[in-house]
């Protein structure tokens, strides 16, 4: 037998190359079946010919079944072959090989998980059938991995995801209505802090213990077990925060809306979204966080940090929050970034007409923001715990921000809240004396260095830039974009019953 190495269809992606030491049951099984029609033998006579029970021969063309090396020679003798005619790793036709490709299709775990039926393929059924069929689960796979694996897709379904939260002005009453549900299962009223007592409750409300460990896989920030109804959290960050309130609430939120695994990068980045969504509105109640916003408009003083402070959550998870219910009951438009030290954007929301800035594909994450933005300035003009507000002046308007700086481990990011000129009044901070200006996207502004620095020192300057992690990276493949299964399922394989 030759040991070199052929290439063989494989339903999930490119050719993969059989090993040299194996061989293919599929492959295998369809020589058989080939060489014995060829023969004009029918299952019983072959399998009394090779010493072999009828049904276990069917097995082995079917590739239900790995034969032994003694069962192929008894075979190969039977069909009047030398050995190595049957462990050929090639199908013996183009229909064979569509046929196999096909049944590696149905055999892929993720095929059933999706609950499509079985399709049996016999030889009866028309080759454009069969085509199609094949055709189609390629088509799927290139279509998954070209969504999923690039960065400009990620960007691209960012762009769009935006789009569509800002014509719902960020607000979702069927998340609401979630939260809502998850609140009550609790037994208390909503509004005031949410304890570790409260979230513990809340699982076992829905059939879940939790339970904290030290060995949690490092790409998670918890695992879900729906087959004995645990939620595994990290021990140690209960011990540096002693809060795991958002993580829980992500997770259990996840279960509720019934999210499953995403068809492709939009649907991973919606998922996060809504999972965000609903932890934020059951740690800041829609009715108890309307009431205290209401009553601080009516007094023109609207702050994040009275508003974090209430409910004891972070101060960007009360902009998120602020964000979700500003338009809807307050009536005001607003704007909202995350950016890094460096000048990068790493989270947006607007619908009050600010302009930030966008790469060719709608995406803002990844772009700089104004280096005379409040969300860069807050940078040079007060320490982390201190508030910062300021007036910037832009060609298509006065825009006022409010900023805050947040220490992580990725570095620091400032989280500002803005709106227009006109609602600034409503807020604390909106007699700030700070008036900046920004003419972005004029390159001018600030995306070009003044002429002085530029006449001495272009050509002579060659710096290397530095990677930045982002959630519009490219992203593994998988079900669950970024986590390695493998290490998840040996952790839940290793817990006690």
């Amino acid at each position: 037998m030759s040991d070199a190495v052929h290439p063989t269809t494989s339903p999930s992606g490119p050719p993969v190359k059989l090993p040299k030491e194996g061989f293919d049951p599929l492959v295998i099984g369809r020589r058989i079946r080939f060489f014995r029609l060829q023969r004009g033998l029918k299952l019983e006579q072959l399998a009394a010919a090779a010493g072999r029970a009828a049904s276990g021969i069917s097995a082995i063309e079917n590739g239900h079944r790995s034969p032994t090396l003694a069962q192929l020679g008894a075979i190969a003798s039977a069909l009047g072959l030398p050995p190595r005619t049957l462990f050929d790793p090639n199908p013996p036709t183009e229909r064979d090989a569509l046929e196999i490709e096909w049944e590696r299709v149905q055999r892929d775990p993720a095929y059933a998980a999706r609950g499509l039926p079985q399709v049996k393929v016999t030889r009866t059924t028309p080759l454009a059938v069969l085509e199609a069929l094949v055709g189609l689960s390629r088509e799927l796979y290139r279509v998954r991995e070209e969504r999923v694996a690039t960065p400009e897709e990620a960007r691209r379904a960012n762009a769009a995801l935006r789009l569509q939260m800002r014509a719902e002005d960020d607000y979702f009453p069927e998340l609401e209505r979630a939260a809502t549900e998850l609140l009550n299962l609790t037994g208390r009223e909503p509004g005031g802090p949410m304890n570790q007592g409260d979230l513990a409750s809340m699982a076992s409300k829905l059939g879940f213990e939790l339970r904290f460990v030290d060995d949690l896989p490092q790409t998670t920030r918890s695992v879900l077990d729906t087959k004995r109804h645990r939620l595994y959290l990290p021990r140690q960050a209960e011990a540096v925060t002693g809060d795991h309130r958002s993580t829980v609430l992500q997770a259990l939120a996840s279960h509720v809306l019934g999210q499953g695994e995403p068809d492709d990068y939009m649907a991973f980045l919606r998922h996060r979204v809504e999972a965000n969504y609903v932890a934020g509105a059951v740690l800041m109640p829609e009715n108890a966080a309307v009431w205290m916003l209401g009553s601080a408009k009516a007094g023109r003083a609207l702050s994040i940090e009275e508003f974090r402070d209430a409910f004891t959550v972070s101060y960007e998870m009360a902009a998120h929050r602020f964000v979700n219910l500003s338009t809807r009951h307050l009536g005001i438009r607003v704007h909202f970034a995350k950016v890094h030290s460096s000048g990068v954007i790493h989270k947006s929301y607007e619908n009050d007409g600010s302009l930030f800035p966008t790469d060719p594909l709608g995406a803002i994450e990844g772009q700089f923001m104004c280096r005379y933005w409040s969300g860069r300035t807050v940078f040079e003009a007060v320490r982390p715990q201190e508030r910062y507000a300021q007036y910037t002046d832009t060609p298509h308007g006065t825009y006022w921000a409010t900023a805050h700086l947040k220490q992580t481990r990725d570095g620091v990011f400032s989280v500002s809240i803005g709106c227009r000129f006109d609602d600034a009044k409503w807020f604390a901070g909106a007699d700030t004396r700070i008036r900046m200006r920004s003419d972005c996207p004029d390159p001018s502004c600030c995306q070009t260095p003044p002429a002085d620095l530029a006449a001495e020192w272009a050509g002579s300057a060659w710096p290397a830039a530095r990677p930045h992690s982002s959630v519009l990276a490219a992203m593994p493949t998988g079900a669950f974009p970024g986590v390695d299964l493998t290490d998840v399922y040996e952790f839940l394989e290793r817990q006690p019953e």
